[in-house]
C-alpha cells in the first residue's frame, strides 16, 4: 500500500525490533518523528544533547544486546553524536545512527548544515548509507541492523535526505535477518586440546564477548574444568567472580608491572571475546605485538580481528561461547593448582589499599564502600571514564552476576547518560551512576531526561575540582607544574535539586552511611554530592606520591 516513506521508516524499525529511540529533535527529520507519533511500539526519548542521545543508546545496547537507536538532525546535531559513533566503535557495541540530511536537489551545492556523511563516519562506522530511493529504505534498514551486530559489533550511519522522507512509496518492511552464529569446528577443538594438554601453565584473557549470562556461565564452568586462571579486560571485570581461586584480575590501564610478570610466565594465552586491544595487553607489551612469547589461541567472531595484530597460532573466527562450551566438554579436566594459586596471590595485590586519611576532602573510596555495603546485589552500576572509577572496580563486590556499563574506549560523559538509560530500561533495579566532575558538566543534564521519563537513577559524583586522569598524567610528568586541569564547579547537590532530583552533599566519612542509605531510600532520581580528596587522585596513589615519583616513568 502507497506511504509516506518516513512511515515506512517508522514501520522498517518496528520490523527490525526497535523499542527505543534517543533522539534530540531536528527540522531535518520531523517527518520521521511525524512518523513515530502513531507507533506505541517506538519510546521516543528527547534527549538534551545529541552526545547524550548517542551515549544512551549506546549504554542501551550494552543492556539488551540488541542494537542501540539514535536520531538526530544534520550537520552540528550529527557531529555532536559522533563521540558516541566512536565509543561504539572501540566499545564492539551495535548502534544505529539516523541522521537527518539536506534536500536531495541541494546536495552538493554548501547548503546550510549539509555535510557529506561517509567522508564524516566512514573511517569509523562499520557502514553509512544516505537513501536517495525511498523505495531502498526496507532493503538498507534490515542491513543496517544486520551490519551494526554481526561480525564485531559495532556503528552504522543512515543518512535521510529530508525530502525523501515524505516521497510516496509502495513497499514493506523487511524481517529481521538473523545473526550468523558459528561454533568452532571439531577440528579446532581437537588442535585447542592438544595445546592446552601440552601447556603448564595457560591463561585466560576473557572479553566482552563473554558479557551475556551464557557466556559467564561457560567461562565459569571452562575455568574450573581446566583450572584455568581468568584475567579479564578493561571494563569487563563483572563477568567473572572476582573472589574465585580462579581469578587472576583486571587488565585495565597501567597495572604493577609485577603482575603483568607474572601472567607473562603463562606459556599458553586463550584470549576468548577480546580484540586484544592495546589496554588489555598493556601497550601490546603482553602478549608481546606482532609476534608473542606464548602460543596464542585468539577466539572473536570476526576474521578479518585475527591475526591483523598478533601473529596468531590458532585463530579461531567463532562465538566466543560456543567455544568455551565445546572446549569444556572436550578437554580433560585440570588442577593447575600450583601456577593457579601463584597467578591469584599475585593478582591479589591488585587490590586497593585501605582507606587513607587524606586532606581536602575524603578518599572516594570510602564512599564506594558504603555502598557497596548497602546496595542491592543486582545493582546496575555504571561508570563514566575517569580515576574516581579506581575505587568502584577496586571496592565493588564483582561476582560475576552484576550488570555494569563502562567506556572501554575511555569517552567522559558516558556516566550519567548510562545510568538514566538502564533506569529506564530496568525500573525495578537500584541503578548507580558513579562520575566525575568532569563528566557530570559534560552530559549531566540528561538527569533531565531521566526525570522527564520516570527514571530514578541513582548519581554519585566525585567532585574533587580536577579533571583526574589527566592530572595524575602531569603530575607523573611535569610535578607540581599544574596548568589547565583544575575545576571550578556547581554545588551539585543544590544542581540536582533543581532539576527536581534529591541532592545531598557529604565532605567528610562521619555520616557517610546515612548519606549512602538516604540515597538509595529516595524514591526517584537522586544524586550524592561527594567533596572527595584531590590529594587521594586514585585508589592507588597520591599526588604526594606521584611527585615523589621518577618522572622517567
Amino acid at each position: 500500500m502507497p506511504q509516506r516513506a518516513a512511515d515506512l521508516l517508522a514501520a522498517c524499525l518496528v520490523a527490525q525490533g526497535a523499542d527505543r529511540l534517543f533522539c534530540v529533535p531536528g527540522e531535518s527529520y520531523l517527518a520521521l518523528l511525524d512518523a513515530l507519533y502513531d507507533l506505541p511500539q517506538v519510546d521516543v526519548v528527547v534527549c538534551r544533547h545529541e552526545g547524550g542521545a548517542g551515549m544512551m543508546a549506546v549504554a542501551d545496547a550494552k543492556l539488551t544486546g540488541r542494537p542501540g537507536l539514535a536520531a538526530v538532525s544534520r550537520g552540528p546535531g550529527a557531529t555532536n553524536a559522533a563521540i558516541a559513533v566512536h565509543l561504539a566503535e572501540q566499545d564492539a557495541v551495535p548502534l544505529v545512527l539516523l541522521v537527518g540530511q539536506v534536500a536531495r536537489h541541494e546536495r552538493g551545492r554548501g547548503a546550510f548544515q549539509e555535510m557529506d556523511y561517509g567522508a564524516v563516519f566512514g573511517t569509523v562506522a562499520k557502514a553509512v548509507w544516505e537513501v536517495w530511493d525511498a523505495a531502498h529504505l526496507p532493503e538498507i534498514v534490515a542491513r543496517a541492523f544486520h551490519t551494526a551486530a554481526a561480525g564485531t559489533p559495532g556503528p552504522v550511519v543512515i543518512s535521510l535526505p529530508e525530502d525523501m522522507l515524505g516521497d510516496v512509496v509502495d513497499a514493506e518492511p523487511v524481517p529481521p535477518q538473523p545473526l550468523p552464529r558459528t561454533g568452532p569446528g571439531p577440528g579446532e577443538i581437537v588442535a585447542v586440546v592438544e595445546r592446552l594438554s601440552a601447556a603448564e601453565r595457560p591463561l585466560v584473557i576473557a572479553g566482552g564477548g563473554l558479557a551475556a549470562t551464557e557466556g559467564r556461565s561457560a567461562l565459569a564452568n571452562l575455568a574450573r574444568r581446566c583450572g584455568l586462571p581468568v584475567a579479564t579486560t578493561f571494563k569487563h571485570q563483572e563477568i567473572f567472580d572476582n573472589a574465585a581461586p580462579y581469578f587472576a584480575g583486571n587488565l585495565g590501564f597501567k597495572i604493577p608491572q609485577r603482575h603483568v610478570d607474572t601472567l607473562a610466565e603463562a606459556d599458553l594465552i586463550l584470549a576468548i571475546g577480546t580484540r586484544l586491544g592495546d589496554v588489555p595487553t598493556q601497550g601490546f607489551t603482553f602478549p608481546v605485538a606482532p609476534r608473542p612469547a606464548q602460543t596464542l589461541v585468539h577466539v572473536w567472531p570476526d576474521p578479518a580481528v585475527l591475526g591483523r595484530v598478533y601473529r596468531t597460532d590458532l585463530a579461531v573466527p567463532c562465538d566466543p561461547v560456543l567455544f568455551c562450551a565445546a572446549l569444556a566438554d572436550a578437554a580433560p579436566e585440570a588442577d593447575r593448582g600450583d601456577w593457579r594459586q601463584r597467578v591469584r596471590r599475585s593478582a591479589m595485590t591488585l587490590r586497593a589499599p585501605p582507606l587513607r586519611p587524606v586532606t581536602g576532602g575524603v578518599d572516594f573510596g570510602a564512599v564506594v564502600s558504603a555502598l557497596a555495603r548497602q546496595a542491592p546485589r543486582d545493582s546496575i552500576v555504571a561508570t563514566d571514564s575517569g580515576n574516581f572509577s579506581s575505587w568502584v572496580h577496586a571496592f565493588w563486590p564483582w561476582d560475576g552476576s552484576q550488570t555494569a556499563i563502562g567506556a572501554v574506549g575511555g569517552a567522559m560523559g558516558l556516566g550519567v547518560p548510562g545510568a538514566v538509560a538502564a533506569a529506564m530500561r530496568h525500573p525495578d533495579r537500584t541503578v548507580l551512576g558513579f562520575v566525575g566532575d568532569g563528566g557530570a558538566l559534560m552530559t549531566g543534564q540528561e538527569l533531565a531526561t531521566g526525570i522527564a521519563h520516570g527514571a530514578k537513577p541513582k548519581i554519585v559524583i566525585s567532585d574533587n575540582s580536577t579533571y583526574g586522569t589527566i592530572r595524575l598524567h602531569q603530575e607523573r610528568a611535569y610535578p607540581e607544574r599544574v596548568v589547565g586541569t583544575d575545576l571550578a564547579n556547581p554545588d551539585f547537590a543544590a544542581w540536582a535539586r533543581a532539576f527536581g532530583a534529591f541532592g545531598r552533599t557529604v565532605s567528610d566519612v562521619d555520616g557517610m552511611d546515612d548519606a549512602v542509605a538516604e540515597l538509595l531510600a529516595h524514591d526517584g532520581a537522586a544524586v550524592l554530592h561527594v567533596k572527595s580528596s584531590a590529594e587521594a587522585i586514585s585508589a592507588f596513589t597520591t599526588i604526594t606520591a606521584l611527585r615523589g615519583a621518577p618522572t622517567s616513568d
